[in-house]
């Protein structure tokens, strides 16, 4: 098994890379960070969509393109480490949701307008007061939905939302058209990413799969957020070390100094930690490998671990200019902070992966 990115998956990657950089990235973030500021760049998401990259997974017999796993991967690594303010991993996250359990007519209905990127769709599991994915509180009666989501990622300006709700089998993935459901923008610790409060009042919902699906859908979202997070991490690492390269303390750059590069070099074998079980979660997604909750799990905390330990070291690092508003280490600091609470703690993915061994481990004995 070649658990590296096809030369394809490696140039979109690219591409998506430069594009960000030219037009994302902390200049744009401290932008978006204004309350007047839009819910994201419509200028920006207009290319992405002409781009294609919003139908990169939708299959081609909806106006996709068809990709694997490996080509979402890359444009979420770019995405997390731009900062980019377009609800781009959302929509690489409800694409997923309705390739895993959407029927022939929900995906005739809904792909075309994901793909061009004229319907954004978001996925929703956040409730207040819930600490873990299996803690849904959302209720369905008659097809339809009560109950609150917050916070929920890019709701604002979205046009579906991919919701999860109890059920009698465990939490199931339901769609509802934010037409119908009142929709609030909540202020969170990431001042960059607009989040929203989501009230269901009996508002209609389509359902999507079961719980089996939904449990499923966790998997290779937490594979996708995990290269999200390792992009993430990997620009507050390179931030820092071209600070430490530059900053004079004591008349010397204070890049040599032991502690600094001790410090660097711990960021560094953390995000190519998270990266390796990362590439495992892609391998199985693309191989439908009988590996894929272990390895999605392994992917969340140690993409979580990576981020969270290189956020924290680039403040310290920056020293007293790391705290200040002026500094653009607070945008690092502040995506961690709001990634650890998506989509579960690192404690429940950590337990996850414990269950998923010992599966493993009784089938292999």
């Amino acid at each position: 098994m070649n658990f590296d990115f096809s030369d394809d998956a490696k140039a979109l990657g690219e591409q998506a890379k430069k594009l960000f950089a030219e037009k994302a990235g902390t200049t744009a973030a401290r932008k978006a960070m204004a309350k007047d500021a839009p819910d994201f760049d419509a200028a920006l998401w207009a290319e992405i969509a002409s781009l294609g990259w919003t139908a990169a997974r939708v299959p081609e017999a909806h106006g996709g393109l068809g990709m694997s796993a490996e080509e979402s991967c890359q444009l979420a690594e770019a995405a997390g480490g731009a900062l980019a303010v377009v609800p781009l991993v959302s929509t690489l996250l409800a694409t997923e949701a309705l390739l895993i359990a959407g029927s022939d007519a929900q995906q005739a209905k809904y792909f075309p307008g994901i793909a061009d990127g004229s319907t954004i769709t978001v996925p929703a599991w956040n409730e207040p007061g819930a600490v873990t994915p299996a803690t849904v509180a959302i209720t369905s009666s008659g097809g339809k939905l009560n109950g609150v989501k917050a916070p929920v990622a890019d709701l604002p300006g979205a046009h579906l939302a991919i919701v999860a709700a109890a059920g009698t089998d465990g939490p199931s993935l339901w769609i509802v058209d934010l037409k119908a459901a009142k929709v609030e923008t909540v202020e969170t610790l990431d001042l960059v990413r607009r989040h929203g409060r989501l009230t269901l009042n009996g508002v209609v919902a389509e359902p999507l799969g079961d719980a089996s699906h939904y449990q499923a859908w966790l998997d290779r979202a937490a594979v996708i957020l995990a290269y999200e997070a390792i992009g993430t991490a990997a620009a507050a690492m390179n931030m820092t070390v071209e600070y430490a390269k530059t900053r004079v303390a004591f008349g010397q750059t204070i890049g040599r100094y032991q502690g600094v590069k001790h410090k660097c070099a711990d960021m560094y074998i953390k995000i190519e930690i998270a990266r390796a079980h990362a590439l495992h979660g892609v391998a199985m997604i693309d191989t439908q490998g009988a590996e894929l909750r272990q390895a999605a799990a392994a992917a969340r905390v140690a993409s979580l671990d990576a981020l969270s330990f290189t956020a924290e070291e680039t403040v310290q690092l920056h020293g007293g200019i790391g705290f200040t508003w002026e500094s653009d280490c607070q945008f690092y600091y502040r995506r961690a902070r709001a990634a650890a609470a998506a989509l579960g703690p690192r404690g429940w993915w950590a337990d996850r992966l414990v269950r998923a061994l010992e599966v493993r481990n009784r089938a292999a004995a």
